[in-house]
């Protein structure tokens, strides 16, 4: 064994000793990221706590917004959701849905005139109330929006792709709707 063969082993920066240094440095690096975090206020989303029991809201029958904010509800669990109008007299709030809108425009098209992009849009205007018709939400409109390409080629798998936006964006808006029903605090 000559001179050359140790020299690269010896030099190269990758002994026990330095493996360890790098270890501990990381676990530091991890640490300071961690308290950081808990430093600034973070902490995982809880599920909400609202200031009311149970919510009277008329939702029509083919509202694909009522079924999904009747599924949501029952994963939060601590509010009853009131539909039947026989009932509305016991509800301490009423969630009024004003308005629910799906749009699908061309936003895009080839040179040939083909629709190579649509934008798919739900909107929904909303308002809380007591049933005594104290305003606690005024009249508010949530808008999501999706751009979502086009090929003539593949109509059904586009169409179904859509269907999934759509589901995914009423999601994320029953998710708005219950961050704003949780931030009244007080009737």
């Amino acid at each position: 064994m000559n001179q050359a063969d140790i020299a690269p082993q010896a030099t190269s920066g990758t002994g026990p000793r330095q493996r360890m240094v790098g270890r501990r440095l990381r676990g530091l690096a991890a640490l300071a990221l961690i308290l950081s975090l808990v430093a600034c206020g973070f902490e995982l989303r809880k599920t909400p706590e609202f200031a009311f029991n149970t919510v009277y809201t008329e939702v029509a029958p083919t509202s694909v917004l009522g079924s999904e904010l009747k599924r949501t509800r029952a994963a939060v669990g601590n509010i009853q959701l009131i539909t039947d109008a026989a009932q509305a007299k016991n509800a301490q709030v009423i969630l009024d849905i004003l308005q629910e809108q799906r749009e699908k425009t061309v936003v895009g098209v080839n040179a040939s005139g083909q629709v190579r992009e649509f934008q798919l849009r739900i909107r929904i205007k909303f308002r809380l109330r007591t049933p005594q018709g104290k305003e606690l939400i005024p009249e508010t409109e949530l808008l999501q929006v999706r751009d979502i390409s086009f090929n003539e080629s593949a109509v059904l798998s586009k169409e179904s792709e859509s269907e999934q936006l759509y589901r995914n964006m009423q999601t994320d808006i029953v998710q708005q709707i219950l961050r704003r029903l949780a931030a009244i605090k007080e009737l």
